[in-house]
This record gives C-alpha cells, sequence and structure tokens, in this order.
C-alpha cells in the first residue's frame, strides 16, 4: 500500500459519515479468542460503513483476521463487543435462526475453495438456494444464471468433473443466484491461475454491476483491489482506508 499520512480526528469522522444508503454499518466492533498464551484480540474498535451497490477490497497480512471479519459481517459468527447492522438488522440482537433467514434473504457467498456439494451436478449446486427460497422455476433460474457463467454445456457435469474455474464460476452463479443485495468473496481467486482468475473476475465484476450487488471482497491481491471502489487495509485489527496517495483514515 503507498505510504501515506494519518488525519485528522476531525476529518476522520467527518468520512466516516460519507452520505449514502449504508447496507452495511460496524460501530467499534471487537473480537477476542482464548489462546494458548491467553486472550487474543483480533479486531479492536473496528467502525465501517458500506453503502448499497459499493465494492470494497478488504486487504491485510496472513492471519490478520480478514475472513474473521467476513464471518462477522455476515452474522456467521458472533463478535465479543459492538454492533453490526447488515441490511438494516442488528445482528448482535438477532438469534440463529433469524440471522440465517437473513443471510439466504440477503446475502450471497463465494469462497476460495468453492465450497460446492460434490455429489450434485453443477445445475443442482445451483438450485439449491433457490429451492431452498421456495422459487417456483428453480431449474429454469439456474440454467439462465449458468448460461451468463458460459457453462450452459455442463450444465449435468458434477464437481469432480469440473475443473477449478468452472468450480468458481458455478458458485458464483449459486452466489447470485437469489439476487443477494450483499456478495462476500474470500480470496475468490486464491485457487486459480492467473488467466482462470481474471476471467472469474470479470464475470464477478460484470454481474457485481448488472444486478448493483455491494460487493465486499476480501483478497492478497492488490491489482484485484484495484478493481473495487474502495481499498481497507486491515492493520492491528482496524480498518485504515486508502483515500488516495497521500491519505489514509483508521477506522
Amino acid at each position: 500500500m503507498p505510504d501515506s499520512l494519518s488525519v485528522t480526528a476531525a476529518a476522520r469522522d467527518s468520512i466516516s459519515q460519507s452520505h449514502g444508503d449504508p447496507i452495511i454499518q460496524v460501530h467499534q466492533l471487537d473480537h477476542r479468542v482464548d489462546a494458548r498464551q491467553g486472550e487474543l484480540v483480533i479486531l479492536s474498535g473496528l467502525n465501517l460503513q458500506v453503502n448499497r451497490g459499493e465494492s470494497v477490497a478488504i486487504l491485510g497480512a496472513s492471519g490478520s483476521g480478514k475472513s474473521t471479519l467476513l464471518g462477522l459481517l455476515a452474522g456467521l459468527d458472533r463478535a465479543s463487543s459492538g454492533s453490526i447492522r447488515l441490511a438494516g438488522q442488528p445482528l448482535e440482537q438477532l438469534d440463529e435462526d433469524q440471522r440465517a433467514t437473513l443471510r439466504s434473504e440477503q446475502v450471497g457467498f463465494v469462497f476460495q475453495n468453492f465450497q460446492l456439494l460434490p455429489a450434485l451436478t453443477a445445475l443442482e449446486n445451483v438450485m439449491l438456494p433457490l429451492e431452498l427460497a421456495g422459487h417456483g422455476q428453480a431449474a429454469t433460474e439456474a440454467e439462465t444464471l449458468l448460461q451468463r457463467v458460459g457453462l450452459g454445456s455442463r450444465l449435468d457435469h458434477t464437481t469432480l468433473q469440473l475443473s477449478g474455474g468452472e468450480q468458481q464460476r458455478v458458485a458464483i452463479a449459486r452466489a447470485f443466484a437469489s439476487n443477494p443485495q450483499i456478495l462476500f468473496a474470500d480470496e475468490p481467486t486464491g485457487n486459480l491461475d492467473r488467466q482462470t482468475g481474471e476471467t472469474v473476475i470479470e464475470l464477478l465484476f460484470d454481474l457485481n454491476r448488472e444486478q448493483q450487488t455491494t460487493l465486499i471482497l476480501v483478497t492478497h491481491d492488490i491489482h484485484l483491489a484495484e478493481r473495487c471502489q474502495r481499498q481497507l487495509e486491515l492493520i492491528d485489527g482496524r480498518l485504515v482506508e486508502q483515500l488516495n496517495a497521500t491519505e489514509e483514515v483508521v477506522r
């Protein structure tokens, strides 16, 4: 990341309260876990606001807590303290079932290791979230999405019959199947070669633009991060937002 000069507290507050339609709001988020050597602080006093339709990259060293933060934002885990509002809902006030319902209605995921069901075909993997949501035309919608990602001829192939790039495209089609308001992507090109990764990223951003989905992307790749509207780096449990070559803001 470029060398930067921290802005003043007043400027920081002004930036964090920027106008927009927030779909994610995080206030004073702390997350700690027990470790052999004692309590380990992963996130500390973290603040974040993401507006609808934004694309945001989260960078950071291995072990800095990027995936942990993504899981907390999606309601997959509970923070030690602080608040997270996801699509207007306070996650800390929802039980497990309520958070699962919120995710099924509002959230899509793309993971580094794809997380497809190996016994199912490409079509069945994409149909699954649609069927769980009670979609009346699950097969038709899933086929349309797979056609869109260039896998119309691979509908009946199982996961083991697909290449890594094809599996990730199935995962992207599945993520967009429920027309999510928010898409979380955790190192989506981490297991792909560069050329295949670039194809997958183009597809991800194309669908992001078409559906106006908010994109939160965790990556080690600065070039991928620069494709997003905002770049945040997780350092010592807090987010540092890169504004330009000479400014940064700590959240």
